[in-house]
């Protein structure tokens, strides 16, 4: 019983729509193709096998589930993403903020759901996005130097916290929904990023982590840490 009430808070993400349509259509042709070439043979059922395996990868990519985050959001920031935390230190941020700030990390492997969630709620200040290189994602210099979008957000409080999302070496191509002035909440989808990647949160110094390097999360229902 638990698990179809599983299945049923889960569904396929719109940016996966047209990719599973074409790649189904692709690789039934494919495997048509060699199911005529090679009468039915040995060859086609390995094929079709291949096939199988790789559209339901795909599928598994794609998946967004629904969830709702239950508890009192005030001051309290969740995780942007599912993955594993790589990062939880205070750095110099130099693009936007120009000061310290306590950043934490969460990579995301293809495994992962790549759907990207708002961290807090509040009103999007700034929305921008800057083209760069395709590094591994976990490496400290994706930060600054992979291509990336950025959203900074002012909570309720007058806290100012940004949510970068950062394309690694085999995603290429970040989607990001926020639009400057929009009021966003807990919930709410940022964005997402496709095949691997990593989404950085930079928050006010004085901010209380909540987990740990190497922690796993959840996105919208893991807390990564509570403002001043």
């Amino acid at each position: 019983m638990n698990r179809l009430k599983k299945l049923k808070k889960i569904r396929l993400h719109r940016e996966g729509t047209e990719i599973l349509i074409a790649s189904a259509a692709l690789l039934t042709a494919l495997n048509g193709l060699v199911y005529w070439a090679c009468e039915g043979n040995l060859l086609f059922y390995l094929s079709a096998a291949i096939s199988i395996f790789v559209y339901l990868m795909m599928v598994n990519f794609f998946r967004c589930p629904i969830r709702r985050f239950e508890q009192d959001t005030e001051k309290i920031v969740i995780a942007p993403a599912d993955g594993k935390v790589v990062v939880v230190q205070e750095v110099d941020e130099q693009e936007y903020f120009h000061e310290k700030k306590l950043m934490i990390s969460i990579f995301m492997n293809v495994t992962n759901v790549h759907a990207n969630w708002y961290p807090v709620d509040g009103v999007v200040k700034h929305v921008s996005h800057q083209n760069g290189r395709f590094m591994k994602a976990w490496l400290p210099k994706a930060s600054t130097e992979n291509e990336r979008s950025t959203v900074v957000i002012e909570t309720p409080e007058g806290h100012m916290v940004m949510a970068r999302q950062i394309a690694g070496a085999v995603a290429r191509r970040i989607v990001t929904y926020a639009q400057e002035g929009e009021e966003c909440y807990i919930d709410e989808h940022m964005g997402f990023i496709k095949f691997g990647s990593r989404v950085d949160v930079y928050l006010p110094l004085g901010s209380e982590p909540c987990v740990k390097l190497g922690q796993k999360t959840t996105g919208n229902e893991t807390i990564i840490a509570k403002l001043k």
